[in-house]
């Protein structure tokens, strides 16, 4: 059985490598394709109450609110990409604004400032693609928890989704990349995790930095 041999990793989840142990998700697999939505975006400190009941600080503060008639739902993934810098996050909508243009977001700051944006700016165009596919975003955030516990020293800023490989049909991998922020220096860290689809049971994760 595969597993990262970073020291900080040995203990985290152990339960994911019990064939019989507890698993963290279960959910279905849909997989279609949606075309990028140009739109804006707009940047919030958060508050402790929203609309969803989720907290802004969930997902690393990796949070957006939309307005309350706009297609993407509480809880929903969306990946937002900044082509002024080329850089793209996933986010989790936690709140709805009413009056709000279906086509803008307003972002946690710490989005902002990953995107590469100057807070100062205010406002900056982006495109919004949601993640249709929710094994994508199940896993990305179970990964996401289990390289935040092995990093505890770096911040997680950013993470998006490289690619999917079915190796059997009892075999799938989904790979994600992490970047991480310290005082000291900014690493990469591509994560991936092996899964049988059938019961959705994690047969192996590995980490590590690119």
């Amino acid at each position: 059985m595969m597993y990262s041999t970073n020291p900080y990793f040995r203990n985290v989840y152990p339960y994911a490598y019990s064939p019989n142990g507890i698993q963290p998700y279960n959910f279905t697999y849909t997989d279609y394709r949606q075309q990028p939505i140009s739109g804006q975006a707009t940047w919030t400190e958060g508050g402790q109450l929203t609309q969803c009941g989720i907290p802004w600080s969930d997902n690393l503060y990796m949070t957006a609110a939309v307005g309350e008639n706009s297609p993407y739902q509480c809880g929903q993934t969306i990946q937002i990409t900044y082509p002024a810098t080329g850089r793209s996050i996933l986010v989790e909508v936690v709140d709805q604004v009413p009056g709000f243009p279906d086509n803008r977001l307003n972002v946690h700051r710490r989005v902002f400032e990953t995107l590469g944006a100057n807070p100062q700016q205010g406002v900056i165009d982006i495109q919004m693609t949601p993640v249709s596919n929710l094994e994508q975003q199940q896993w990305g955030r179970y990964l996401l928890e289990i390289v935040q516990t092995a990093y505890s020293g770096y911040n997680v800023n950013e993470y998006s989704f490289v690619g999917k490989t079915e190796e059997s049909p009892s075999r799938v991998r989904e790979t994600y990349e992490y970047v991480l922020h310290s005082s000291q220096e900014t690493i990469t860290v591509r994560a991936s995790v092996l899964y049988n689809p059938n019961n959705n049971r994690i047969i192996s994760f590995d980490v590590n930095e690119v």
